[in-house]
């Protein structure tokens, strides 16, 4: 297997629907692709002894969070038979209700670009170095695990 070229999967501030749109709509022209799996992780409003989410901050170790996403990417290019796969995750302020993670695979048959998808969410939550401050209404905050 020939290695990806590595990607930016940072993005400053939430990831928009157009560009959601825009990643979606530019897979139309290949005809090879039978199946796409899409995860949009969105900031919940969660609420701790009566104070509400109004925002996460997200933050990272960026040469070892660099380093993992490439490795993640890598693997799964390896592991499943998935022809494209997109990985952003936002870095400082989200509010709730935007999407602060888009997961995009690829595959020929669906089987393959949902099962690559899962795992990909899954290791990203557990080994990519991202931290998130969520930050309350009265603008106190609290350190969270993960994306």
């Amino acid at each position: 297997m020939t290695k990806k070229k590595k990607q930016n999967v940072f993005v400053e501030g939430p990831i928009s629907p157009a560009f959601i749109a825009e990643n979606i709509t530019s897979h139309s022209t290949k005809l090879d692709i039978g199946g796409h799996a899409i995860f949009l992780g969105q900031v919940r409003g969660d609420v701790y002894h009566e104070q509400k989410v109004k925002a996460i901050e997200y933050s990272c170790y960026r040469a070892m969070a660099d380093k993992k996403m490439y490795e993640i990417r890598e693997y799964a290019f390896a592991r499943f038979e998935i022809a494209c796969m997109h990985i952003y995750h936002s870095l400082g302020k989200v509010k709730a209700g935007d999407i602060c993670v888009f997961v995009f695979v690829s595959s020929r048959h669906r089987k393959a670009s949902m099962d690559a998808c899962r795992e990909i969410i899954e290791r990203i939550k557990t080994e990519v170095p991202i931290w998130g401050k969520e930050i309350f209404e009265d603008e106190s905050y609290k350190w969270k695990n993960n994306s």
